[in-house]
């Protein structure tokens, strides 16, 4: 496929899952295909709302994504999960073990499950997944779900991308969550406390109220909810889909929704131009550059700052 014809476009734009699938296919090879592709959706976007659900291994993310999706579903809504998971250090390629778990779920009409990997991005996503929601707010998804790889404080990336952002705890979290609150706790839209049942609930609980309340906040600001769930018994998660609704009006009687998603496309631009000047930068005469020259930075004849002047001053002359 040479270019994007109008009879692919259709079928995208009304679902069609295996076109849907090739799309997101497409725009992960990240060349000018995938371009085409994007420039072609563009004004077919902002539709869905997305969230993010962030938090420590072993939280019960994907069980929380099942349960949400079937609730959203039940309501005749249309659901596509990305799920971010660490690339596989022989492949390249995204481990599957969360749409495994999915599988129930997978099977719907109005469910599209997508496993992604994070390609080393710190933060969690990568610029391909923010690329694969477009695809998916196009095709007619009302939800788009992250649910990321559960990496601790490195997560911060996910605030940049959803509207509502939930992260997930347990109660063997209250000991550690003062050490987590300088980053992972920052971005949290509310708190879910799942496994609640499990003995440390109201501790967890009551730490993060003490940290929420030392946060600096009037009476127009958002204030973190901290909602209890057992997911696995689908305990709780009619409240968080509450919480959901209630942050999405929070943000559309505050004016902060587009104001929020106006920053989070800035930032996306800056982060598009930053990879386009990479991928222009580093030609093979320019690794060619620092591979010969480098052990004159290692004997000290070489600044590496002139190294990288070298570097810079060959492109813009190119």
């Amino acid at each position: 496929m040479s270019t994007i014809s109008s009879e692919f476009l259709e079928k995208l734009l009304k679902s069609d899952k295996r076109t849907v699938a090739r799309a997101i296919t497409y725009v992960e090879s990240d060349d000018d295909l995938s371009e085409e592709l994007l420039k072609a959706l563009h004004h077919n976007l902002g539709r869905a709302y997305k969230i993010g659900l962030t938090g420590p291994p072993g939280a019960g993310k994907s069980t929380i994504t099942n349960q949400l999706t079937k609730a959203l579903v039940s309501e005749g809504k249309k659901v596509a999960i990305i799920a971010v998971d660490p690339t596989s250090p022989f492949t390249g390629g995204a481990l599957l073990g969360d749409r495994v778990r999915m599988s129930e779920v997978g099977n719907s009409e109005n469910v599209f499950i997508r496993s992604m990997a994070t390609r080393g991005s710190l933060g969690g996503l990568s610029k391909k997944t923010i690329d694969a929601a477009d695809v998916l707010d196009a095709a007619g998804y009302d939800y788009i779900l992250f649910e990321t790889v559960g990496v601790g404080q490195s997560e911060l990336d996910i605030a940049q991308t959803a509207d509502t952002t939930i992260v997930v705890l347990v109660p063997e979290s209250g000991d550690s969550i003062q050490a987590m609150k300088a980053g992972l706790m920052e971005i949290a839209d509310f708190f879910v406390i799942n496994k609640s049942d499990r003995p440390g609930a109201e501790q967890a609980v009551s730490a993060l109220q003490t940290i929420l309340m030392m946060r600096p906040h009037d009476v127009t600001s958002w204030l973190p909810s901290i909602l209890k769930t057992v997911a696995s018994e689908n305990r709780g998660i009619k409240e968080i889909i509450e919480e959901i609704n209630k942050h999405h009006k929070y943000l559309l009687d505050t004016n902060n929704f587009l104001a929020k998603r106006e920053e989070q496309l800035k930032i996306r631009i800056k982060d598009i131009i930053e990879h386009k000047l990479f991928d222009k930068i580093w030609n093979e005469k320019r690794t060619g550059i620092i591979n010969n020259s480098v052990s004159k930075v290692i004997s000290g004849e070489l600044s590496p700052y002139k190294l990288a002047d070298e570097v810079v001053n060959d492109f813009y002359k190119n």
